[in-house]
């Protein structure tokens, strides 16, 4: 499966997790694809659904695909937008990027937000108390070279052209209202910020959030689909056995390449928490306790109602 990179780029992306994600779907062919935590879009985006709905609480996400969406963005205008900027970067050897930072968090210029995320160091996309992008530079003047650019415009023009062919909308909207939307036809596919990750990327996410979620999907009448995390060599994600141990549950390792330093980007196993059976060859039943990076997947099935939906409440 070729993966389509998205142009905004944030920490946690999933783009080497998109095939076996996809692989786990259970989409109804006339259903709308909800995504209530977009970020960089990466998994929807190659689903190609032909009714979506994508929300974030970030609404610079929002609006850049917002302001693509309208043709006030277009490939041509980001490779000469890049162009000019990444000129104004290379001779200020850097120093540019905190100005338009500095503008950015004055004006909300969509075009700086895409420079922004593709300038700024290790692909973090972070932001203070006060809403303001405080990400520091990667430091490389030279950052927008030809070929650089010519690959961001791009996966810009990717995601232009499915917008021509597909009915996607983009929404600034919590997450409670986008998945009280949804029917039961519809599929929700949940990639929050990971609880106990440090995840102040626009908004904090705590165990409040983490049990709020849990128990509106638990209510819904559509399928879904949760990416979190199970564990790493350290420790284990506290929220698997406090509110998603009902559902079913499927693992797989991964490397995140994200991290100041490189000894510090460990392993971590995935997880994908689902209230439908995983559309997979093989089920095994397995006892409360996964085993830690092993080299295939792992399926756990909670215990259900006959119907293929979990029992219990929080």
């Amino acid at each position: 499966m070729k993966i389509k990179v998205p142009p905004i780029k944030c920490q946690g992306i999933k783009t080497k997790l998109v095939p076996w994600i996809l692989s786990n779907v259970y989409f109804p062919k006339n259903g709308i694809w909800i995504e209530p935590f977009m970020g960089s879009g990466v998994v929807g985006f190659n689903a190609y659904p032909e009714q979506a709905i994508f929300g974030d609480l970030n609404p610079h996400i929002t609006s850049f695909y917002q302001a693509l969406r309208a043709d006030e963005i277009t490939p041509t205008i980001v490779r000469e937008y890049l162009q000019e900027e990444g000129e104004k970067l290379k001779r200020s050897g850097g120093e540019y990027y905190y100005e338009v930072r500095d503008r950015f968090n004055k004006l909300h210029c969509p075009l700086d937000f895409l420079f922004l995320s593709r300038a700024g160091f290790n692909g973090m996309m972070r932001f203070n108390s006060r809403g303001e992008f405080n990400v520091p530079f990667c430091k490389k003047p030279e950052r927008f070279c030809k070929s650089y650019i010519t690959k961001i415009v791009n996966q810009v023009a990717h995601v232009w052209h499915m917008l021509k062919l597909f009915d996607w909308e983009f929404r600034h909207s919590s997450f409670e209202n986008l998945i009280e939307e949804a029917g039961d036809q519809d599929f929700i596919y949940c990639d929050p910020p990971y609880f106990g990750r440090h995840v102040d990327y626009f908004n904090s996410w705590g165990e409040d959030e983490e049990k709020k979620l849990a128990r509106i999907l638990r209510k819904t009448r559509a399928k879904f689909m949760l990416s979190t995390w199970h564990s790493n060599k350290y420790r284990e994600n506290p929220s698997i056995n406090k509110y998603w141990r009902e559902f079913y549950l499927l693992t797989k390792e991964h490397f995140y390449h994200v991290g100041a330093m490189e000894n510090n980007r460990n392993a971590m196993l995935e997880a994908l928490v689902m209230n439908y059976p995983p559309p997979a060859p093989k089920v095994e039943h397995m006892a409360s306790q996964l085993a830690l990076f092993e080299e295939r997947a792992h399926y756990i099935i909670a215990p259900f109602d006959g119907i293929g939906f979990p029992i219990g409440g929080i």
